[in-house]
């Protein structure tokens, strides 16, 4: 629930002499504990500067976000009721809203947003928080200062493409992983075709990766009419077993590219060992593991190619698409850079084919903004994760009916998504929507079985971890900010629809 707050009451309200506003502020608790937002409109700036105490202000801004006023809007701003104003900006949030106000007004139609007095909300049912399957909201308020102004400043100064937020982001990425280079581009998937660009590949040639993962990790070695090869998972980790990688490598072979499903860097010392014995280069495919580390070492940074996603569910998300490669190659750097920019070495000078793969400024201003706080998100999440893996083992047990995460030593994980293993993730999962709890159910057909590979006449039964885990695995929600009493909701739920069968079976004995 959005609730937008009038100038006028917040004055009734907070204005010299008037009381604490101890009633403003149990429903602003009140809508931010049911999950919402609680709004300020900017043009009114003036006048609540003018109406109540400083200290006020300065708490009301802490509490509530301020919503623009835009340059449509001049109108609204000249008219002397200021519900004209609010309803505008109303219009721009997304259902449902309430406009709080000193007196209700019955809605002319079903478009007008209600307008109730504060009594009227506080006497209404609380209800309860809504789970987030990934909480970008909570993330967005908490840098909605930093955000603003980054995105501003774009606006400002106009460098829309390749702006200086770019560079910015660049040096601070690489200088944190521990690369020389880093490259952002404009998707993950733009990344791991840049990457393959660069190292040569060619119609023909084989590049080796898993079964078990986003379409985009094959889907570019076939858009080179290169061949994807794959290599099953190790049953814990879903990450590409190296004990079965030796054995696919042929004379065509010309790169690997395990994956970090999840949120847990691949093995990857034995990946490269075995790939450097052939001379064949490998690319990390991190675009789930950005920010975990193997062995002290960040993901990106763990072979001469390391490639990651900014998609906005991503552990580092922008606000739309985008990407990165790292590497400590100066050549391969270079490369890289003028794939993305149409092969272009200088201007209207190209000694390469490259593509339109450049990462928007814009998005680079959010990422700017996102990650001053992402080390600790960072933190956050493997708490998270670890604290669902505790709730579970001390619910069901740890050999019980739900496989938790196995975090390989070595590893830490930034668990881009909590995933478990159930024997029916569809009843599971059914049963979590009634008590409205999302899930998702990632990879259900793998590569090797998806129709645009038929080509490559691999039947089932040519991967059966894939296949098995493929069939069993369910993600729950996770985000940083994921409160354990929501998590203890969720892990109740699932233990509770994993318990009924065993019920049922026993009331008919």
């Amino acid at each position: 629930m959005h609730l937008l707050l009038h100038p006028d009451l917040i004055a009734a309200e907070l204005g010299s002499g008037n009381g604490s506003g101890n009633r403003l502020w149990e429903a602003v608790d009140k809508a931010q504990a049911e999950g919402g937002r609680v709004w300020l409109y900017a043009g009114h700036a003036q006048s609540l500067a003018a109406a109540i105490p400083r200290d006020s202000l300065a708490q009301l801004t802490r509490r509530c976000g301020w919503l623009a006023a835009l340059a449509g809007e001049g109108n609204a701003l000249l008219n002397p009721d200021p519900l004209e104003a609010l309803r505008l900006a109303a219009a721009r949030l997304p259902q449902p809203t309430l406009i709080l106000a000193p007196v209700s007004i019955p809605p002319h139609s079903d478009a007008d947003v209600p307008v109730v007095t504060l009594d009227a909300f506080l006497a209404r049912p609380a209800q309860r928080r809504p789970i987030e399957f990934i909480d970008l909201k909570h993330e967005q308020d908490s840098i909605r200062a930093r955000l603003e102004a980054g995105l501003h400043t774009v606006l400002h100064h106009g460098h829309y493409i390749l702006g200086p937020e770019i560079r910015e982001l660049e040096e601070l990425l690489a200088s944190w992983v521990g690369t020389k280079h880093c490259i952002t581009v404009a998707s993950g998937t733009d990344s791991l075709l840049i990457a393959l660009m660069a190292l040569g590949v060619r119609p023909g040639d084989e590049v080796i990766t898993v079964p078990y993962t986003w379409i985009s990790t094959a889907e570019v070695i076939a858009l080179l009419n290169a061949t994807p090869v794959f290599v099953d998972i190790d049953p814990d980790t879903y990450n590409l077993d190296p004990s079965l990688l030796e054995q696919a490598i042929t004379s065509r072979t010309k790169a690997i590219i395990p994956v970090g499903i999840y949120g847990q860097c691949a093995e990857m010392e034995r990946i490269n060992a075995i790939a450097a014995a052939q001379g064949i280069p490998v690319i990390e495919d991190a675009a789930q593991s950005f920010g975990a580390t193997r062995h002290g070492v960040k993901s990106c940074a763990l072979s001469g190619i390391g490639s990651t996603s900014f998609f906005p569910s991503k552990p580092l998300g922008c606000y739309g698409d985008g990407g990165a490669l790292f590497t400590g190659d100066d050549e391969l750097a270079e490369s890289m850079r003028q794939i993305r920019v149409h092969g272009q070495a200088k201007k209207h000078y190209h000694p390469l084919v490259g593509l339109n793969g450049r990462f928007d400024t814009v998005q680079a201003a959010v990422l700017l903004a996102k990650f001053e706080g992402f080390p600790e998100a960072v933190e956050a999440r493997g708490r998270t994760g670890e604290r669902y893996t505790r709730m579970f083992h001390e619910c069901l047990g740890e050999d019980g009916p739900v496989k938790t995460p196995v975090i390989a030593r070595g590893n830490t994980s930034v668990y881009a998504q909590y995933t478990i293993q159930v024997d029916d993730p569809g009843r599971v999962q059914a049963q979590l929507r009634e008590q409205g709890i999302p899930s998702v159910s990632y990879y259900v057909v793998p590569l090797h079985l998806q129709p645009v590979f038929a080509g490559l006449r691999l039947g089932k039964g040519a991967y059966p971890v894939s296949e098995a885990v493929s069939q069993r695995c369910l993600s729950l929600p996770m985000s940083p900010g994921l409160e354990a009493s929501a998590q203890e909701r969720i892990v109740e739920a699932v233990c509770e629809s994993l318990r009924e069968p065993a019920l049922g079976a026993a009331k008919a004995d």
